[in-house]
């Protein structure tokens, strides 16, 4: 999947179908010329459905397709026999979709379990025919009930990608060299910031066929949960995360004041976001020496596991693989 196909954020228009009429007959055949009513009731307007669909990574298949109607309930007819129901329309989102009515901005429900389906709109009801009428009092009733009109509305579709290890950094950090070669996934890779537009997503392959997620944000700068830069479009997809890695290059100017900066904005958007394991690597360490590295370890941050590691010198990734399947597993 190429990056112009990762779509987060979309809004669609649905509406559910309306329930059938109710039928208003009387009874009539050979030798019953006053059968009693019989009218049958009206079928049930389809349904709109969100439903979960684990092989989904993206809104894109909805990008060009934002209308969705279900079909209307047949009308009821003679000898009770009830309308058919109106066929469900199906939507399938990925797993971490978020659904929202567009006009008043409410969460309406979360889609984050593999085989879930939520009716976003019901189908109206049928109307029930003239049979259900009849009474002591009138024998014969010449009415019954219209069916229900279903409902209509825009609503906004947000995807928070589900991963296990967010990958947390400024831009040309080397976060997309790192998930290039700890997993299959492909990013684009340049020596210029803002390389990766969209969030991507790689397997990682940890031993005895066990596996964990992880998922490249797109670069985060300082001022980006104010809407600074790219990184404010993203920084929601950290929030299903529950591990996060911090990567700085060996060659920052200041580790410990791009660790806190980092912080700060995680820290911004969402306070709860600091409530997560946190890692911290020292990336395109392959150019340093020892002595190097006792100096840059005098003045780590605090209160947070480092590791050093290099993705080109494949240097530090079979201990990184181990802290963080250590950390998801605790």
């Amino acid at each position: 999947m190429t990056e112009g196909n990762f779509v987060d954020y979309i809004k669609i228009h649905a509406a559910s179908g309306n329930g059938g009429k109710g039928s208003v007959h009387l009874h009539r055949e050979k030798y019953i010329t006053k059968g009693g009513p019989d009218g049958g009731d009206g079928g049930r307007g389809g349904h709109i459905i969100i439903r979960a669909n684990k092989n989904m990574w993206t809104l894109f298949h909805l990008k060009f397709k934002k209308h969705f109607k279900a079909e209307h309930g047949g009308h009821g007819s003679k000898q009770r026999s009830t309308g058919k129901d109106g066929s469900d329309v199906y939507i399938d989102v990925p797993l971490g979709t978020i659904v929202r009515d567009s006009e008043t901005q409410e969460i309406l429900f979360e889609i984050t379990t593999e085989n879930t389906e939520q009716i976003l709109l019901e189908g109206g009801m049928g109307g029930r025919g003239n049979w259900h009428f009849k009474s002591s009092t009138n024998q014969t009733p010449r009415y019954a009930q219209p069916g229900v009109e279903g409902k209509e509305g825009w609503f906004q579709l947000e995807l928070k990608l589900l991963a296990d290890v967010g990958l947390v950094g400024f831009p040309n950090a080397g976060k997309s060299t790192l998930l290039s070669v700890i997993t299959s996934a492909k990013p684009k890779i340049a020596d210029y910031a803002f390389t990766t537009l969209k969030p991507n997503l790689g397997i990682v392959e940890y031993r005895d066929f066990k596996t964990f997620v992880i998922a490249d944000i797109p670069g985060i700068i300082e001022g980006a949960a104010e809407g600074k830069g790219l990184g404010h479009r993203f920084l929601r997809h950290i929030e299903r995360n529950s591990t996060l890695l911090f990567l700085i290059p060996a060659d920052s100017d200041d580790i410990k004041k791009e660790y806190h900066i980092l912080l700060n904005e995680l820290k911004k958007h969402n306070p709860e976001l600091l409530d997560k394991e946190r890692l911290l690597a020292i990336s395109k360490s392959d150019m340093l020496d020892e002595e190097l590295k006792d100096e840059i370890k005098k003045d780590l941050p605090k209160g947070i596991n480092t590791l050093f590691i290099s993705s080109i010198a494949q240097q530090g990734l079979t201990e990184l693989k181990d802290t963080l399947w250590e950390m998801l597993n605790r």
